[in-house]
């Protein structure tokens, strides 16, 4: 059980999963669905519905002291998720061991949340269902455990959620409802067709359920959303609104949709158990209401952030050292020089990077990423080389080249001020204007250094200036006018003000002892695995530097 960790803290299965060879022993209708592994451990086919259903009555059989009855052709509920359910509604409405009032929105045939809620913590609860079959089933497993003085079962007519259900009851406030709602649209999406995602092993537990218990028109999400409409009519009638949703991207949605209708309280979490996820959202219009934290956000703040790291050693800092000081950067100790080599790349990567304070030893660079640009470097490598192959037959960007350097010396010559450039020079230029440094890379073997200086300028870009990582002109050129025309130079960008980029990060390179440690600190963006990437591309690029001969 692969996600029993996180489990809800209180769930009893978290640190204990269920003993299959004990419950055999004392249960024969569950001993039948017990096998034996090739390791020799006892194991169950969730394949089978017959063996789920065992499974079930025997944990509330043994765990809670309940008998219920479950059609096959009817949904099979998990006892632990269903657990996590009850755990987590009682930190919504501070309900442990209190007795509290509820709905439960289609119960289902085993009524399992009204028959644990009952049990375990006094709770009333109003179960509704619209299914006949499901209803006489429901009925039977209250009374048969005694729980008809806690637990109302009623039938409602189809599509009836909670607003026909409060009818009757028009003076009573409840403190919560609880909803598993239908997940699919139709039977293609029940069957996995077009909704789950082909990298994906296939599910390891039977799907089962009647029509009206897994379909519904629109799925989850637009029967969550009329829970949220009658709720948005009922308000205070119940201190806490909640659904269980079986889809990740059904949640933002459904967030978006209650942050429309100004719901003030909002916060959602997730159920974790076996190999299966599930969500649930809840909100509330009460203004005392404590509003738990999602726990993701709880493990975010809880666990320490490892920055991905590695390390130069000692022995090949003198080669980076001499490979800096060849590239014009005059750095005057081992950390200096590989940041340098380290904003060389990450500008021909067009990563926009900027220096920042940091320790006496050390040196720390912060990163806005807008492109992916660090991966498939074999087949740009070989794009570059062909294109270079081809130079001569395409002598454009060359004699473009030749006719900057020509402005330029006039330019100096005249000593005109930098920002000022004709059009002509404008459209003709194959660098950037002269106060920026730009390399073009021809491969990872051979690359040509376009630089303008001017007499008073520096060769190397000033520690703390913003890099602009804008393509390069004469490859817009060579695309065509019309791309050209799209990419007109601009001056830099500082990576604070950028909208849209793929992740933030913080590069430190530090000196522990004689090696050189290189650090990247995730600060914010949408994939952690693609910093990944680029702390894997920056170290094999600082590393095949020390192994050329």
């Amino acid at each position: 059980m692969a996600l029993n960790k996180s489990m809800h803290p209180r769930n009893r299965y978290k640190d204990k999963p269920p003993d299959f060879a004990y419950l055999a022993s004392k249960y024969p209708d569950f001993q039948q669905h017990v096998h034996t592994s090739l390791t020799g451990r006892p194991v169950v086919n969730f394949k089978e519905p017959e063996a789920v259903r065992a499974l079930t009555c025997t944990l509330l059989k043994e765990d809670f002291g309940l008998s219920i009855e479950i059609p096959l052709e009817r949904l099979i509920p998990t006892v632990p998720l269903r657990l996590n359910y009850i755990h987590w509604v009682e930190d919504l409405i501070d309900g442990q061991k209190q007795p509290r009032r509820g709905i439960d929105i289609g119960t289902g045939a085993s009524c399992i949340y009204p028959l644990l809620g009952a049990t375990m913590n006094g709770w009333y609860f109003l179960a509704t269902e619209v299914d006949d079959i499901c209803f006489d089933y429901a009925t039977k497993n209250v009374e048969q455990n005694n729980l008809s003085d806690l637990v109302k079962v009623v039938k409602v007519p189809q599509k009836t959620l909670l607003m026909d259900a409060l009818k009757e009851e028009t003076e009573i406030v409840y403190d919560f409802c609880m909803c598993n709602p239908p997940f699919f649209a139709n039977q293609l999406e029940a069957k996995g067709v077009n909704s789950r995602n082909s990298r994906r092993p296939p599910p390891s537990s039977v799907n089962t359920g009647g029509v009206t218990e897994i379909m519904a028109e629109g799925g989850e999400l637009e029967f969550v959303k009329r829970i949220i409409h009658d709720s948005l009519q009922l308000k205070k009638r119940l201190r806490w609104y909640s659904c269980m949703l079986g889809k990740k991207c059904s949640l933002t949605p459904l967030k978006e949709e209650l942050r429309k209708q100004g719901v003030p309280k909002v916060t959602h979490t997730e159920f974790c158990q076996g190999r299966t996820m599930r969500w649930a959202l809840a909100w509330s219009f009460y203004d005392d209401v404590i509003v738990p934290s999602p726990p993701s956000k709880k493990r975010k703040l809880e666990r320490a952030r490892k920055p991905l790291s590695f390390t130069l050693p000692e022995a090949g800092l003198k080669e980076l050292q001499a490979k800096a000081r060849s590239l014009g950067y005059a750095a005057s100790n081992p950390v200096n020089s590989i940041t340098a080599l380290l904003e060389k790349t990450l500008t021909d990567l067009r990563v926009l990077h900027k220096r920042f304070p940091c320790s006496k030893e050390g040196q720390s660079l912060f990163l806005t990423t807008v492109e992916n640009t660090w991966i498939h470097g074999r087949q740009k490598r070989r794009e570059q080389r062909r294109q270079l192959r081809e130079l001569p037959r395409a002598p454009h960007c060359s004699s473009t080249s030749s006719q900057t350097t020509a402005a330029t010396s006039v330019t100096a010559s005249e000593n005109q001020p930098p920002a000022v450039q004709t059009p002509q020079d404008d459209h003709i230029r194959c660098s950037p204007p002269q106060e920026e440094i730009h390399n073009v890379v021809i491969s990872n073997e051979q690359s040509v250094e376009v630089t303008h200086n001017t007499s008073e300028e520096p060769k190397e870009a000033l520690p703390g200036d913003d890099v602009d990582m804008e393509p390069s002109p004469c490859t817009a050129e060579t695309s065509g006018p019309q791309e050209a025309s799209k990419s007109p130079s601009k001056g830099p960008l500082s990576p604070g003000v950028v909208e849209h980029y793929l992740f933030k990060c913080q590069l430190n390179v530090m000196l522990e002892e004689r090696d050189v440690v290189i650090e990247m600190h995730w600060v914010e963006g949408h994939n952690k695995d693609l910093m990944n990437q680029l702390c894997t591309y920056l170290k094999n690029t600082l590393l095949k530097s020390v192994a050329k001969p």
